[in-house]
């Protein structure tokens, strides 16, 4: 799993804004508070107007602010604003991959991975992280034993 700079600045410009839902802020007080580069955040911001999940308004009470309730984003479709699929495979989605001989199965194992990915980030909602409240299944994992070692970690 690879979460790109990119994604993680978008994910946390979204959760910002959701936190003061109906409210506003502006670029330099997400930027501010998340502690990303001011430029990075315009062009994500930017992303996700076009992709009409935030709205922007000039003037003393404008600044940036969902365009939808935070209970209806989920963070895969924040993600997929800024790196398309979920889950590639060479720039592929999963299920166009094509292994011959002993590698065939392959293709069902990036297939696996990524409904897994899914069933974490389709699932879990701005609402859900700014509120701490994740859906009983992501609890779940996150208190697998492993969860929380890196491949290649020494056991305790």
């Amino acid at each position: 799993m690879r979460i790109t700079a990119r994604v993680d600045y978008a994910i946390r410009a979204a959760l910002e804004l959701a936190a003061v839902a109906p409210g506003a802020l502006t670029a330099e007080k997400i930027a501010t508070a998340q502690g990303i580069p001011s430029r990075f955040l315009q062009a994500i911001l930017r992303d996700l107007q076009h992709a009409r999940l935030v709205s922007s308004q000039r003037g003393r009470e404008g600044g940036y602010r969902l365009a939808l309730p935070a209970d209806e984003i989920s963070l895969a479709r924040v993600m997929r604003v800024e790196q398309g699929f979920l889950a590639d495979v060479h720039g592929q989605r999963p299920e166009d991959v094509d292994y011959p001989g002993p590698a065939h199965a392959l293709g069902t194992v990036w297939v696996a991975a990524r409904a897994s990915y899914r069933r974490v980030l389709e699932e879990v909602t701005l609402a859900d992280v700014v509120a701490g409240k994740l859906p009983v299944h992501v609890t779940e994992l996150a208190e697998l034993e492993d969860a929380w070692r890196s491949f290649g970690d020494p056991p305790d």
